[in-house]
């Protein structure tokens, strides 16, 4: 095995940059093709799409050599991709082979059953169990093999005998009298799928999200491989799972905004007030994105969940402001709707940014160990929560006290409003 030096390896390196040089170490190998994970990762995988990797891009059809002549165009396809690792073909190739065939009239010239004639071409070459050997707790089979000298070949295979009873005992018919011995090429695998052959093209992502990949995939695919008729490619992997979680999510995100925007509507008795608290949702999706891009990141289902998250804690946040400003026009007699909103956004400076300290301190730690084992979901939901919370908390005392001045009603329009919604 090379030493780390030449593989690029040092004493401290990042995940990327360990699987990198293992990928660069291992192409240097002819002959081999290798698919670097996890075994959670793996096993995942292959509940989803049957091979070990992210995307797995599988032709259905019935030659298995146009299979493969067709899998070569997709590889080509898919190394042109930006982002695409670990690519390689399901390994189909022809193997050499001897092909047994009983002839049933010779069979029945010399009183022999197939069953007779299955059972001495086993003990030629697998062996036929005969008893069971018992050693303390410990039980082993007995198998009788026929003795044979050198490869198994179709003139060995031929002088196989089989046992025929007849007048003065067993007499002995060489199996090559009894079938037709051919040798010949044949696929070491055949791969099916909803009872159709198939062959699978397999890769990882680097650097890049899996359902743009795909998309780029796709498109190359379509427009350079041409499918003859009764062919088809359908795409599966981790993006089939992505893209239905990502829907989920978008769907649970939307109803989780307009239940808060109903609850808000039901607290403060006006639109007015909901929307503007409201507002806060875009300011922390702006810090989200950021802590994505700042991350280096992609787009995750544990990014959709850190979006969730912080819309809560910035809603409450939004809820002190406004709420504070409506007490200090109906309870503490504050007349002048500007100095009510200034003394608000200043007497609320405070709790609103223990409150975002409280979450964020504890996030952090997660925040900075990105590249540790098992924080592979958690990492990415800390950032977005904490860059959330940062522009949220930041902009939430500029932004919203801005528009509570330009939107906002003064004390007299609200007589029939309630007096204090508890933050």
């Amino acid at each position: 095995m090379a030493a780390p030096e030449r593989l690029g390896l040092g004493p401290r390196r990042t995940k990327a940059d360990l699987l990198s040089a293992l990928r660069r170490g291992v192409e240097a190998i002819p002959g081999i093709r290798a698919t670097f994970g996890q075994p959670i990762g793996h096993r995942i995988d292959h509940m989803l799409s049957g091979t070990r990797a992210s995307i797995a891009v599988k032709i259905f059809g019935s030659d298995l050599s146009r299979l493969r002549g067709l899998a070569k165009q997709v590889e080509e396809c898919m190394r042109s991709v930006p982002g695409v690792v670990d690519l390689s073909t399901e390994q189909q190739a022809t193997v050499s082979s001897l092909r047994v065939q009983f002839e049933r009239a010779a069979l029945a010239r010399h009183g022999i059953t197939i069953e007779e004639a299955a059972q001495a071409l086993q003990a030629r070459t697998l062996g036929v169990g005969v008893t069971e050997i018992l050693e303390g707790r410990n039980t082993f089979d007995l198998v009788v093999l026929l003795r044979q000298e050198g490869a198994l070949t179709t003139e060995s295979l031929g002088d196989t005998p089989v046992a025929v009873a007849a007048e003065g005992g067993l007499l002995q018919v060489p199996l090559s009298a009894v079938a037709d011995i051919q040798q010949e090429r044949v696929p070491n695998l055949i791969s099916r799928e909803n009872v159709q052959r198939k062959i699978v093209v397999m890769c990882n992502v680097a650097e890049r999200d899996v359902g743009g990949v795909v998309d780029d995939i796709r498109r190359s695919v379509t427009d350079s491989v041409e499918l003859p008729q009764g062919y088809y490619v359908e795409y599966g992997g981790q993006f089939e799972s992505a893209t239905e979680t990502n829907r989920r999510l978008l769907l649970i995100g939307c109803i989780v905004v307009l239940v808060i925007g109903f609850l808000l509507h039901l607290a403060f008795r006006s639109a007015r007030d909901a929307g503007l608290i409201m507002v806060n949702f875009p300011l922390a999706l702006i810090g989200g994105v950021a802590g994505v891009l700042a991350s280096g990141e992609t787009l995750t289902v544990a990014s959709l969940i850190g979006f969730i998250t912080v819309f809560g804690i910035a809603a409450r946040n939004g809820i002190m402001l406004v709420s504070h400003v409506r007490h200090l026009q109906l309870h503490e007699g504050v007349a002048d709707y500007r100095e009510a909103v200034r003394r608000g956004a200043m007497e609320r400076l405070a709790p609103i940014v223990m409150t975002a300290l409280a979450a964020g301190l504890a996030l952090i730690p997660l925040a900075l160990r990105g590249e540790k084992p098992g924080t592979e979901i958690l990492t990415p939901m800390a950032v977005v929560i904490l860059f959330g919370l940062l522009s949220s908390t930041f902009l939430n005392m500029i932004v919203l006290p801005t528009l509570l001045l330009r939107l906002g009603l003064p004390a007299e329009t609200r007589q029939g409003a309630p007096s204090e919604v508890s933050a």
